[in-house]
């Protein structure tokens, strides 16, 4: 028989949102029959482990408009000259048609004859070569963005072989003669001088040009630079906000693919001196303008733990140890007085760290066999830990990964060969998992189907780490909790710039739904780290003038700041008509919280029984709808947002369609 809880404990307590929590485009609709009631009982006596706050992790990588284009604030493509200059202009070569294309060769453009520009490749400031400038000759740079009023600020350095060379730098912003502004460099000296440049724009456009141009004589151009002025020293000022309002927890860097063909030494030291590369594994430059240092610094901007990544692809033992030496050590260690020379004598302290990226899959450079590659782990590792005995070390795993195309030898997934070799050599595993209409399936008419298939793939990843560890005897004795440090949907067309898909309803309610499934699994999963953070399937997007939040910011956000973080264990048909309800206590366990999301496209009920659980009648209400799951938001139009109302019990819990549903109530 059923054991019945108490009288007191047995109330039947349901509740409904107010009608003000209802978005006016479908307030009637919320009031029509709500078809099937879901009864689903919370039990406050039956609390689950600990919701790690790092499940509210992000990834950045240097991919696409991620860091250049999304949080770093300079506006110039190219600035260092990686690309030649030659007389054929035509510097984009993907997304042609995008507002956002990729450079594939250099953006700058000559001012008068080719001839006129030489890369000359003896004593080059940076890079590869330098372009030297003939008299009466220039070059630009087209398609900046400024805003009418706004100031930039920049610099050029500049050295002429001869005396008398004079240069001049202009920012354009329309056809006219008054449609610019000059900073005139006179008597460019023989050695590399760096002069500064600021510039307030006289309209706003997104078709404005940077000129430089030389008279008198030749002229070597070392590095450019142009910033809005309200930078904050190099970030975006926009994209930071949002980032602090997102409140993620920590955030993991570079890489993601990246990694396995950085050096990390290339973005530390001067930055106009680190040297520009291909990008080892996308498209496009790495500048190295962001590198250790300026990703401490933003970790601490926005208040997140930072996640390093090294790199066991192309990277070794002793740069992977040194780049935690770097980051930990004393002044009285080569790392430490490299980052004391570079401006930084305090040592960092960061205590996560990835130990390389993906290292199963044949897209990596420098993949591996996995009997070779548990060997580079732990030895890699144990470099780490001879530098730093208290960091903690995030392992390469993937679930079921058989690789026998390229390691016929291998005879057991590569998750397992990791935890069976490497568990004395780790204190988290990494998975990964990516879902999404394209390209990996045809878009799902069904939006349940949708919205489910982030929940789905993190269960199947915690169930069978659950069962694959208590084979292996960890799960009793020294379990290998997940990192799940790439999580997220993945779409196409690419609107924001190389993987930039735009994020709609229906992935707000998955990335919901997932949330809700990591609660469900806070014994296994400790961290997870939502990828990527901007831009590229990023939840925050930028233009170039501006940043607002995409869709599956708004459950990432809400859950963060207003979630509970105690699960509480709900039984019941708690999917009935697909969906899906969560709650937990607050740390304090003065207050409950419960979250419901629902797929349909008709509005539902939950009744709610309370087992060990006494609630007050006034409460506190978000919700995130829409009457369409294609419903998104662009730079003009905020079509979904979280919406805050007060909220009383009811009888039952009314949910609107295609919706996120949050509430919380202080207890008695």
């Amino acid at each position: 028989m059923e054991r019945r809880p108490s009288s007191v404990m047995s109330r039947l307590m349901v509740f409904s949102l107010l009608v003000v929590l209802i978005p006016a485009a479908w307030t009637g609709s919320a009031h029509a029959q709500a078809g099937t009631t879901s009864v689903v009982t919370l039990h406050g006596e039956r609390p689950g482990a600990s919701i790690n706050p790092f499940i509210y992790g992000q990834f950045i990588e240097h991919l696409g408009r991620c860091i250049y284009g999304g949080i770093w604030a300079e506006m110039l493509e190219d600035r260092k000259f990686y690309f030649p200059i030659t007389g054929e202009y035509r510097p984009y070569r993907q997304l042609e048609d995008s507002p956002f294309p990729v450079v594939g060769a250099s953006p700058w453009q000559i001012m008068g004859p080719a001839e006129a520009i030489v890369m000359v490749k003896e004593d080059s400031f940076v890079g590869e070569h330098t372009p030297r400038i003939a008299a009466d000759a220039g070059i630009r740079q087209r398609d900046l963005a400024v805003v009418q009023g706004k100031n930039y600020v920049g610099y050029v350095w500049l050295a002429a072989p001869k005396s008398g060379a004079s240069v001049d730098v202009a920012l354009v912003w329309g056809p006219g003669e008054k449609d610019r502004q000059t900073v005139r460099i006179r008597s460019v000296k023989s050695k590399y001088q760096k002069h500064p440049l600021k510039f307030t724009a006289g309209a706003g456009t997104d078709k404005a040009m940077l000129e430089i141009l030389v008279q008198g004589g030749d002229v070597m151009v070392g590095t450019v630079s142009l910033m809005p002025i309200d930078n904050i020293r190099g970030m975006r000022p926009d994209t930071l906000d949002l980032l602090k309002q997102l409140g993620a927890t920590m955030y993991r860097w570079p890489g993601g693919n990246f990694v396995s063909g950085y050096n990390w030494r290339d973005g530390i030291g001067h930055r106009d001196r680190r040297p520009p590369r291909k990008n080892p594994a996308w498209t496009g430059v790495e500048h190295n303008d962001f590198g250790l240092d300026e990703f401490i610094d933003f970790c601490r901007e926005v208040g997140a733990e930072p996640v390093i990544a090294v790199n066991t692809g192309f990277g070794d033992d002793y740069t992977a140890a040194q780049e935690v030496e770097y980051c930990n050590r004393g002044t009285d260690t080569i790392g430490g007085s490299w980052r004391a020379k570079n401006g930084h004598k305090k040592p960092y302290g960061v205590q996560y760290w990835c130990v390389g990226n993906e290292m199963f899959g044949p897209w990596q450079l420098g993949f591996m066999q996995l009997s070779h590659y548990v060997q580079k782990h732990n030895r890699v590792a144990q470099a780490m830990w001879d530098v730093d005995s208290s960091i903690k070390l995030i392992g390469v795993g993937s679930l079921g990964e058989f690789n026998r195309r390229h390691d016929p030898e291998q005879k057991v997934g590569w998750t397992e060969g990791m935890l069976q070799n490497c568990a004395d050599f780790m204190n988290y595993i990494s998975e990964h998992f990516y879902r999404g209409r394209t390209p990996w399936s045809p878009e799902d008419p069904n939006i349940a189907g949708h919205v489910g298939l982030l929940k789905q793939s993190i269960l199947q990843k915690a169930e069978g780490h659950r069962k694959l560890q208590k084979s292996l005897g960890l799960l009793g004795t020294r379990p290998v909790p997940i990192a799940m440090d790439e999580w997220n949907y993945w779409h196409q067309p690419y609107v924001y710039g190389e993987l930039g898909c735009v994020y709609d309803l229906a992935d707000a309610l998955g990335v919901a739904a997932g949330l809700h499934e990591y609660y469900r699994n806070s014994d296994i999963i400790q961290m997870a780290h939502y990828a990527q953070t901007v831009n590229v399937i990023g939840c925050i997007k930028t233009t170039k003038t501006g940043a607002f939040f995409d869709t599956t910011a708004l459950p990432l956000m809400l859950y963060r700041h207003h979630y509970g973080s105690i699960p509480i264990e709900v039984t019941g048909d708690h999917v009935v008509a697909s969906l899906d309800v969560a709650a937990a206590w607050t740390a304090d366990r003065k207050a409950v919280t419960i979250g419901v999301v629902n797929p349909n496209r008709e509005p539902k009920a939950v009744e709610l029984k309370l087992d060990g659980i006494e609630l007050e009648a006034k409460g506190t209400g978000w919700v995130i709808a829409g009457d369409d799951p294609k419903l998104h938001n662009d730079a003009n139009n905020e079509r979904i947002k979280i919406i805050e109302v007060p909220v009383q019990w009811d009888n039952p819990l009314k949910v609107a369609p295609l919706s996120i549903t949050l509430v919380r109530f202080p207890v008695r």
